[in-house]
């Protein structure tokens, strides 16, 4: 088994440490993982994005031309990279911030209202926990319980306060991929 994802949006919204959890969560799981950066010309407010390739046996190559799925938190972000996920895949994608549905008919869609649900919960800032919340209802590999380790291991010590809500995140997420993906 091997199973790549693409987490992308603006820097400053998480995509980056939504990536870094994926990959705690599969090393807790003893899966072999390789997570690959990318920063646009600025940190906060320029794109980003990463890929997460996560397998049980030994990964060939951490490059990923067609990811199984995409976690997408802004337009340009859905305008670029909808149509590059595998057929079949999953693309799970921020309704808050993208106001234009993805157009592809050969997708599991998620629309996530991820940045109302982050606000809700007093930051605007956990919508990346919203938003793999709800893919990982969708993708088998990894449980919960390794994402909420991953994150008490991993949450910078200057974010601690903010764990509790990290995970009310995840499981508000979670809620949503059960709700809007048929079993």
């Amino acid at each position: 088994m091997q199973y790549s994802l693409l987490v992308s949006g603006f820097g400053g919204q998480g995509v980056m440490f939504a990536g870094q959890l994926l990959a705690y969560a599969a090393m807790e799981q003893q899966l072999e993982v390789t997570w690959i950066p990318s920063y646009g010309p600025e940190m906060r407010g320029g794109t980003a994005h990463c890929f997460v390739v996560i397998a049980d046996e030994p990964i060939g190559s951490p490059m990923v031309q067609h990811p199984d799925a995409a976690l997408l938190f802004n337009t340009p972000s859905l305008i670029k990279y909808e149509k590059i996920v595998m057929s079949g895949g999953l693309l799970v994608y921020n309704q808050s911030l993208i106001q234009t549905a993805p157009t592809r008919t050969d997708l599991t869609v998620i629309p996530v209202q991820a940045t109302r649900e982050a606000d809700g919960l007093g930051n605007t800032r956990l919508s990346n926990m919203v938003m793999l919340g709800a893919a990982m209802t969708t993708i088998p590999l990894l449980r919960m319980e390794s994402l909420n380790t991953a994150l008490d291991a991993h949450l910078p010590a200057h974010h601690r306060d903010l764990l509790s809500a990290n995970q009310k995140a995840l499981q508000i997420g979670a809620e949503y991929g059960r709700r809007l993906v048929p079993a």
